[in-house]
């Protein structure tokens, strides 16, 4: 919600100088409906992400997935996984990235996704960056493979960072939770654009 707060306060600064413009003031009115406008938005984008968490939750609770609501983000954690020194995913993974790409393409296609590589302790910290780079990257390209637009994807890496890792200082068979992708929506959109979107006539 913080960032929410964030939003609803520098809206508020820079409509409060729209509405006094050169008289100095803004009449209370004015003020009291700007501010419920802000608390309408803000409610309504926190029903959107509710939502969406809800609905992730009820289809990918066969996978081995976490879904979690955090400021205003939805985590995915984590949607695949790999061996060790690979960034190659998964055919058991695929399913879940399939799902994933039918929910955001079809009802949310003004999401941002951040794409999260991560990799296990064994190894130096630049080899591990490019490594998870590699994995947030394929897990992007399937993505867009699966018909998601590439201009809502972008993917980082966060190496072998410890303060990241599932199990800190694992690696080999027993640091497999680590060596992962797990993917944050940082903005939901709205059901109501996407439906417009797509029955909106073709020229």
């Amino acid at each position: 919600m913080r960032s929410y707060q964030r939003f609803a306060c520098a809206s508020l600064s820079v409509l409060a100088i729209g509405l006094g413009g050169c008289q100095g003031y803004v009449k209370k009115a004015d003020f009291d409906a700007a501010i419920n406008d802000l608390r309408s938005t803000q409610q309504k984008q926190q029903q959107e992400i509710d939502g969406l968490t809800q609905q992730m939750q009820q289809k990918f609770a066969q996978y081995d997935a976490k879904i979690a609501e955090m400021n205003g983000r939805i985590r995915v954690d984590t949607v695949s996984h790999f061996a060790f020194n690979s960034s190659s995913l998964r055919d058991e993974d695929k399913p879940m990235l399939d799902d994933f790409a039918k929910i955001m393409s079809k009802n949310y296609p003004q999401a941002v996704i951040t794409v999260e590589g991560f990799a296990d302790s064994a190894g130096g910290k630049a080899y591990n960056y490019r490594l998870a780079h590699k994995r947030a990257d394929a897990v992007r390209d399937y993505l867009v493979s699966a018909g998601m637009s590439s201009d809502q994807l972008h993917s980082v890496s966060y190496g072998k960072a410890t303060n990241r890792q599932v199990l800190k200082g694992k690696s080999g068979d027993d640091g497999q939770p680590n060596r992962r992708v797990s993917l944050v929506v940082d903005f939901a959109g709205t059901e109501a654009q996407a439906q417009q979107s797509q029955a909106a006539p073709q020229g």
